[in-house]
This record gives C-alpha cells, sequence and structure tokens, in this order.
C-alpha cells in the first residue's frame, strides 16, 4: 500500500455553508477563483473540459451534488494522468470552512509541493473574496 504525505489547506468564509456548497458545486463557476481551469470550460457528457493552457487540456468530473458539501473532482491531464481531489465545505458556525486536501505526488520535490500549496491557498481565498462580497 502506498500513502503520500498530506497537508490540508483551508479557509472560513463568512457565508452560510450550504450557499458556499452551491456556488462550488457548478462547475462553471470553478474559473472563476480554480486559477488551473481555464474560463474556456466546457460540458462533455458528465465530464467538463478545460484548457489547462502550458498543460493542454483537462478533463474533470465532480462528484454528484450531495447533501455532505463534498466537491471532489478527478482531474485527468492528456497525458492519461489523473489526480483525485479532495475538497469540502462544512458548517463553521454560521459560515464555513472550505478544505481541500493537497497530496503530495511520488516524485515531487519540496519546492513543487510548497508550490502547490501556495496555488490552493491562493485559490481559496480567491473563492472567500468573491462569496463574501456577493
Amino acid at each position: 500500500m502506498t500513502t503520500f504525505e498530506a497537508r490540508v489547506i483551508h479557509v472560513t468564509i463568512e457565508r452560510d455553508w450550504r450557499e458556499v456548497y452551491d456556488f462550488m458545486a457548478d462547475p462553471m463557476t470553478m474559473p472563476r477563483w480554480a486559477t488551473g481551469l481555464s474560463a474556456n470550460m466546457r460540458r462533455d457528457g458528465d465530464d467538463y473540459i478545460a484548457d489547462g493552457g502550458p498543460i493542454g487540456e483537462i478533463r474533470v468530473r465532480f462528484a454528484p451534488h450531495n447533501a455532505f458539501g463534498v466537491v471532489d473532482h478527478r482531474v485527468t491531464l492528456e497525458s492519461g494522468v489523473s489526480v483525485d481531489n479532495a475538497l469540502r465545505v462544512v458548517p463553521n458556525g454560521t459560515g464555513a470552512e472550505v478544505m481541500f486536501t493537497l497530496l503530495r505526488m511520488e516524485g515531487m520535490d519540496d519546492a513543487a509541493f510548497e508550490r502547490d500549496a501556495a496555488h490552493v491557498l491562493s485559490d481559496l481565498k480567491a473563492l472567500k473574496a468573491i462569496l463574501e462580497s456577493d
């Protein structure tokens, strides 16, 4: 069995958790705050296709809408490499806690892991800014 180092990156959002979930569970809102996905996202059956810029086309499949705040999604690169991303929204008082579990994949050096963590935190801060200003 193989396990990877994990880091939970989170932000607190001053908005009802269900509203946060509804926004995040709509794949078409992701390009507004998740910089790894472009504004050119389009639906393709059960998946969404996004232009990933220099890494090429990205196929994304999201967890079905649910009552538990789960916004997990599988990202598949043109190379065929797939990464499962655990993304959750949970109640935090009258607001919400949004948590992304970042896994340090095999062969990833310290600098790359720190860059990925900073990128995720930046995206979550953008999400917070959008949802707290609406």
